[in-house]
């Protein structure tokens, strides 16, 4: 019994994984993501050269150091940003997968079933809750929305998509878990999101 005892103990050390390892694996994971996407990775430097924009020709994500996150920039959309001090209610579809299990989350089939999310701006800051009935709430049980999911919102126009002819802002975004909602926080878990965005009124 003692030697089983020990032998319990061993394997239990050795199946916990420290908060550094889980770390480790997470930008493995991401590192493998983008070689398996043919993903072109560019400074914001560049991105800024390039008037905040990616190339999608070139598959281009910029790497944006502040956040940790990948975007591209698919359609910046038309209308104008969020404004200083605006408070607005932003429609929002997604496609989200977990990168380390392909679990996948998604409205983005259904046009008549968005997230809906409330967006205040303060000088350079977001925050942002979702309103009850949205896929994202009812998912991870809380109306906080993962700040990866706002970082675009500097880079992007959202506009309605009624107001002219054109494309509703699109991105694609790499979100490492310190930015994510709370599963990935809880499990140090990077997602792939694509996500449109735009104004209910």
């Amino acid at each position: 019994m003692a030697i089983l005892g020990c032998l319990v103990s061993f394997t239990s050390c050795n199946d916990y994984e420290t908060y550094g390892e889980k770390k480790d694996k997470e930008r493995a994971a991401i590192r493998n993501f983008i070689a398996e996407q043919g993903i072109n990775v560019i400074s914001e430097a560049d991105f800024h050269a390039q008037g905040d924009m990616t190339d999608t020709a070139k598959n281009e994500y910029v790497y944006l150091n502040n956040d940790g996150v990948y975007m591209q920039i698919v359609h910046k959309g038309y209308g104008t940003p969020v404004q200083n001090n605006e408070r607005v209610t932003l429609l929002m579809r997604f496609f989200e997968m977990c990168i380390m299990d392909s679990t996948q989350v998604y409205n983005d089939t259904d046009p008549y079933d968005p997230d809906y999310m409330v967006v205040q701006r303060t000088g350079t800051s977001y925050s942002a809750y979702f309103l009850s009935g949205s896929l994202m709430y009812s998912t991870y049980g809380t109306s906080s929305v993962a700040a990866g999911l706002l970082s675009p919102l500097p880079y992007i126009n959202v506009g309605r998509e009624d107001d002219e002819t054109g494309h509703i802002a699109q991105v694609k975004l790499i979100v490492p878990h310190s930015k994510g909602h709370t599963t990935a926080s809880s499990y140090v878990y990077p997602y792939y999101y694509e996500i449109s965005y735009q104004r209910t009124y």
